[in-house]
Formats: structure tokens, C-alpha cells, sequence
């Protein structure tokens, strides 16, 4: 079995999703199970909670399913940002 991926932009402020504040993706793994990343500054994906917090209703953030796609234009958008930020 392929590994299936589903990417949301994450934001802050529901109503300014033209721009996304993070990045998150679930992964099913081939070998069986899920894995929830968000990406970081640093342009790595690392563990996070926010979209198991988001499907409960107890997240702060607000996730929007987005597609591979328009998940590459985002991670380029934030790979411009933090790096002029350094």
C-alpha cells in the first residue's frame, strides 16, 4: 500500500485564509498507522498535535484541507519568509 497524505493550511483567524500561518499534513503510513507533522521554520516536518486537536474541537487554530499543490505553493511561500527572517 502507497502512503496516502491529506494537507491543511493552518490559520489563526478563520477569516484570513489567504494567508495561512502553518502548514500541517496526515500521513497514513505504508506500514500501517497515521502521522500528524507540521512544518517548521527550519523547513522540516515534525510530530504535532494540531489536526487530532482540530477533528476534537479543541484546537485554537483553524485547518483547511488544501491540496498537494497548493501545499508546495505554501511551502515555498513560508520557505521565503523565514529565510528572509534570518
Amino acid at each position: 500500500m502507497s502512503e496516502k497524505v491529506i494537507y491543511y493550511a493552518v490559520t489563526l483567524n478563520a477569516r484570513d485564509r489567504a494567508n495561512p500561518d502553518g502548514l500541517a499534513r496526515r500521513r497514513w503510513l505504508s506500514e500501517g498507522g497515521i502521522e500528524d507533522e507540521m512544518l517548521r521554520q527550519d523547513l522540516t516536518w515534525k510530530r504535532d498535535t494540531v489536526i487530532a486537536e482540530w477533528k476534537r474541537g479543541e484546537a485554537t487554530e483553524e485547518l483547511h484541507q488544501i491540496s498537494e499543490d497548493e501545499a508546495h505553493v505554501l511551502m515555498e511561500r513560508f520557505k521565503q519568509r523565514w529565510e528572509g527572517a534570518s
